[in-house]
């Protein structure tokens, strides 16, 4: 569907039902230069499972209209704005790498609007390597590749889709080759300049479910399971060999403790 929030069209999946404000509510944030697609699996189940499911394409993402937002900050008021333009009073938000920050920021900055997180492949500082950075900056291909390479497990790079035909590698480039110029630097220094998890985690009211990939080289799951420690009413679950992009390379395993 679409939706007007704060001045923009954006496109926001609903796992394939209208969406019902009435219900339950999840929102599902991607992470650097991805979008709704992300989460083509895990919306679905929920919005066939008794939930009401938006997953928007960040502004400047996808299908979305508008410019990429500068700050984790920025995004948190958004995603807060994307709740009222839906008429949803709160949300369970479901974030993966940068979502995850964004759901922690919205979290402390609009309690009231927030009834859970799961937090998937994240961190307290998601430091930027200089060259992934620069390379994002200057729209240079490499970006793509390193993020593509650094982002997928050992098992994935090798094949291993549940989908026969498919490769994990080329579907992460694709979208990533889809995002226009400049999106995906700006959400990288977004990522990269954050400064603010521990504080937004040791504010956490609601409960959090940390989700994170036993060989992730993006945030490690050490990374991980320090901000699980700063959090109250905090858990953890590890999906075994699993790297970054957890929503493909183990997309049963995630679904399991996300439903938990």
């Amino acid at each position: 569907m679409q939706l007007s929030v704060k001045g923009s069209d954006i496109f926001v999946a609903t796992g394939g039902r209208p969406f019902d404000p009435s219900l339950p509510v999840v929102v599902m944030l991607h992470g650097a230069g991805f979008d709704h697609s992300t989460w083509a699996l895990h919306s679905r189940w929920f919005a066939h499972h008794g939930y009401a499911v938006l997953a928007p394409d960040l502004p400047g993402h996808g299908r979305s209209s508008g410019n990429a937002l500068p700050t984790i900050a920025d995004m948190a008021d958004w995603t807060a704005a994307l709740l009222d333009a839906a008429g949803a009073p709160k949300a369970r938000l479901v974030g993966h790498s940068m979502g995850s920050l964004i759901a922690l920021e919205t979290s402390a900055r609009h309690p009231d609007k927030v009834s859970g997180l799961s937090l998937i492949g994240t961190a307290a500082t998601m430091t930027v390597g200089p060259d992934l950075l620069k390379a994002a900056e200057f729209n240079n291909p490499d970006a793509i590749d390193m993020v593509s390479i650094w982002g997928l497990g050992f098992k994935a790079e090798l094949g291993g889709s549940l989908a026969p035909g498919l490769w994990m590698h080329q579907g992460a480039q694709r979208v990533l080759q889809q995002t226009r110029p400049g999106v995906l630097y700006s959400d990288l220094n977004a990522c990269n300049s954050y400064e603010g998890a521990l504080a937004a985690a040791a504010a956490v009211k609601v409960p959090a479910t940390f989700i994170l990939g036993e060989r992730d080289m993006m945030t490690p799951a050490k990374a991980g399971k320090t901000l699980a420690a700063a959090t109250p009413n905090a858990r953890v679950v590890v999906l075994a060999g699993a790297g970054h992009m957890m929503m493909a390379e183990a997309p049963d395993e995630l679904l399991a403790a996300l439903r938990e």
